[in-house]
């Protein structure tokens, strides 16, 4: 069977957008030939700064043959009905139409459509060029003569405005070969924009820019390697990653290793050269988090530490995308300039950082709101942020009013997570103070940590230096927590402020949409409230979080828009977040809906429920106790559905079989049981005492018929199948597990 090879080369493409897009690519052209009715054994992509490739192995040389039949109305339908199925079937005439005789319906028309195959050749031109023009770039340019306003003409090449090739980067050529694994390939000529596809590719820009011949993948791959060249990024990492471990380790030292950047660097060079640099010993004054972050930034370098110690070192590790005719001198000397550049002005700003800040008489009111000491440096800057009017969002107010809600938030958070109300009030009033210092303007990334480091300088509680570095925390799925309950609680009153401001004044995410990352923010909270195993009302929280006074939209009555927006969107808001985390940890999606209800509150008690629903289900009285309580249900609901008349309570002395007492026994029994768990907290005992209805409702089933001739009778025996679900209601909805 013949194969695809498909490479679109372009200048070079950031190395962010890469490895999406060669995805992007495959699942593109698959599900393009897919749907066009071919098949293929196996495909894969790959990417270099300047080239995204696709090969296709095993791709069917033709579509196979169609046969469609749409069938129509009555032989004796009104014409305009006729008429619409002869334009849906594509029939000129009704002539064109089989008449075919149903024993019960009668006759009636059925057009038979048969669709010839397609060869494999023509199905990729059509598909590819639309795919290219359409690509889904997050960002993207257009270039060239045909980019000239619509109309416009320049060397005989007309100008096609906005309907011209938009690419990342300019697209320089397309390979696209077609043909089996031991004959001779074929160009698939297509054409976009004058660019037309060939069996012409290019290799390094400076080592090899020479035109090579395609033929088939395998060829193709071994032409790159000699023209320096390396296709596969993860062969480049892996080269990349060993190669600056050796390097390393043969001057004496370790490699920092940090896969984001080695991600990034893999996507900059298409020809892996590692070489070390240095600057000098005074600069490792700096903090260590500082050298890193400027090193990384501005050169894309890795730092090294010594051996078996601590701190960093002064040699980096840089990668160069050439082979340097003197081993790369030039390079490194190039490269040593600008971060002796950089670490120079982050050296100016970590020593003007630990100065007092000028005139403190105007931060004195600002002081005052804080309790702040004017003689420490990280209270100066607290005060400077609120005396500046440094604005949060223009909608709610200044970073100082905002540390004003954080701390009378956390203050009622500590008495939830236990932390001490001291330090956390000490932690809350200092989080933000580092974003007035310099380090921090200049890298934004340094937020909280830098924090950390002024916090211990000036003899803060080891406590409060965490939180103020932690209360950003966690800031992904795979990001760590908090390290302690004072941090904990100070992240806890950050996050939830953030949501519910954002709340208050309707700038909620839409669809993909989330400028203020508010679904992290939520995912945050998620993960420490499970994760820590801390039981939160989030109602009550929102509620205090809420500021009548400050957010308008609360002001004239802020009950009434609690209840209104807060309770019920804020909160199903985090049941979506919930929803994700469960799943990602396993859970399945039927049970985290049972045990999910509108009004639930406490993430940890949901999650513990659903804990809990999943061991009980998997055993054979969890089996047996849903299939008798969906059973129930159904039965109950479907009587319900016809207006049958159920007792409001189910009276003892209407109670005629054994089976039927024996039920209401064991309802009464399991009920109290249940919910005596339930209090506290303990819902695998809850299931456990739920699991002793399973005998009784088996045996009622048996020997108990419910649609008794008398009325009453009838009415009291549905009553004991809504107290079934009433019970089992008080740890899980049964009727939402799927099995």
């Amino acid at each position: 069977m013949p194969d695809l090879l498909l490479e679109l080369r372009s200048e070079e493409i950031p190395a962010r957008m890469q490895r999406k897009a060669a995805g992007d690519l495959k699942k593109l052209v698959t599900d393009a030939l897919v749907e066009a009715g071919l098949t293929y054994e196996g495909a894969r992509e790959y990417w270099t700064p300047r080239r995204l490739t696709l090969d296709i192995r095993g791709l069917t040389a033709r579509s196979a043959d169609q046969r469609e039949e749409i069938k129509g109305p009555s032989t004796k339908a009104p014409e305009q009905a006729v008429q619409g199925f002869l334009r849906k079937a594509g029939l000129s005439d009704v002539s064109e139409a089989q008449i075919v005789n149903d024993p019960k319906k009668g006759d009636f028309y059925v057009a038979v459509i048969s669709k010839p195959g397609r060869p494999a050749e023509q199905i990729i031109a059509a598909a590819i060029p639309g795919i290219i023009r359409n690509f889904p770039w997050p960002k993207s340019m257009r270039w060239g003569a045909a980019s000239m306003p619509k109309g416009a003409r320049f060397s005989g090449v007309e100008g096609k405005g906005s309907e011209s090739l938009r690419w990342v980067r300019p697209l320089q050529s397309i390979v696209c070969v077609f043909g089996p694994e031991h004959e001779e390939t074929q160009v698939i000529p297509f054409e976009i924009d004058g660019l037309v596809a060939a069996n012409i590719t290019y290799g390094h820009r400076f080592h090899a820019p020479e035109p090579i011949t395609v033929r088939r993948f395998e060829d193709y791959v071994a032409s790159l390697e000699k023209a320096k060249v390396m296709l596969d990024a993860d062969r480049r990492k892996d080269v990349i990653l060993h190669d600056a471990r050796d390097l390393a380790f043969a001057n004496g030292l370790d490699l920092v290793e940090d896969e984001g950047l080695l991600e990034e660097v893999s996507g900059l060079v298409e020809w892996p050269h590692v070489l070390m640099g240095e600057f000098e010993q005074d600069y490792l004054e700096i903090p260590a988090e500082i050298i890193r972050l400027t090193i990384k930034t501005n050169q894309k370098c890795f730092v090294t530490r010594p051996q078996g110690g601590e701190g960093l070192s002064n040699r980096f590790i840089l990668v160069s995308n050439i082979e340097a005719k003197d081993g790369g001198k030039e390079i490194i000397h190039g490269n040593g300039k600008v971060v002796r550049a950089r670490l120079s002005d982050a050296k100016h700003f970590w020593t003007r950082d630990q100065g007092n800040l000028p005139d403190l008489e105007t931060l004195k009111d600002s002081a005052a709101k804080f309790g702040l000491h004017l003689d420490k440096p990280l209270d100066q800057r607290m005060a400077k942020l609120d005396a500046l009017n440094v604005t949060f969002h223009a909608k709610l107010g200044t970073q100082g009013e905002r540390v004003a809600r954080i701390r009378a938030l956390a203050a009622e958070l500590a008495k939830v997570t236990g932390a001490d109300p001291a330090l956390v009030d000490r932690a809350a009033v200092l989080a933000k103070a580092d974003l007035r210092t310099e380090a921090v303007g200049e890298f934004p990334e340094l937020q909280g940590l830098m924090g950390r480091r002024y916090a211990l300088l000036q003899g803060e509680d080891a406590s409060v230096a965490s939180a103020i570095e932690d209360h950003w925390k966690p800031n992904g799925p795979s990001d760590r927590l908090p390290e302690d309950k004072v941090g904990l609680t100070v992240a806890l009153a950050d996050k939830l402020d953030t949501l519910v401001g954002f709340w208050a004044i309707d700038e909620k995410p839409t669809g993909s949409k989330d400028p203020f990352a508010l679904r992290r923010a939520a995912l945050g909270v998620v993960r420490i409230l499970l994760e820590r195993k801390v039981p939160l009302s989030l109602s009550q929280t929102f509620a205090a979080a809420d500021n009548p006074a400050f957010y308008g939209t609360a002001a004239a009555n802020p009950e009434e828009v609690y209840d209104r927006a807060y309770k019920p969107d804020l909160l199903s808001f985090f049941h979506d977040r919930l929803k994700v985390y469960l799943r990602d940890m396993g859970a399945r999606h039927d049970i985290i809906d049972a045990v999910l209800t509108p009004d639930a509150d406490d993430l940890l008690m949901i999650a513990r429920r659903a804990e809990a629903l999943t061991a009980f289900i998997t055993s054979e009285d969890g089996k047996n106790l849903l299939a008798g309580t969906r059973r129930a249900v159904q039965l109950l609901a479907a009587e319900e559905k016809k207006g049958t008349v159920v007792a409001d309570g189910v009276a003892d002395e209407l109670l005629r079989l054994d089976a039927e007492k024996a039920l209401w026994s064991a309802i009464r029994s399991a009920s109290q049981e249940a919910s005596d768990a339930i209090a506290q907290e303990d819902f695998r005992s809850a299931m456990e005492a739920l699991s002793k209805l399973r005998a009784p409702v088996d045996r009622f089933f048996e020997e108990v018929l419910v649609n008794d001739e008398d009325a009453a009778i009838r009415a009291n025996r549905l009553a004991l199948l809504k107290a079934i679900r009433e019970a089992t209601a008080t740890v899980a909805d049964f009727s939402k597990i799927v099995s």
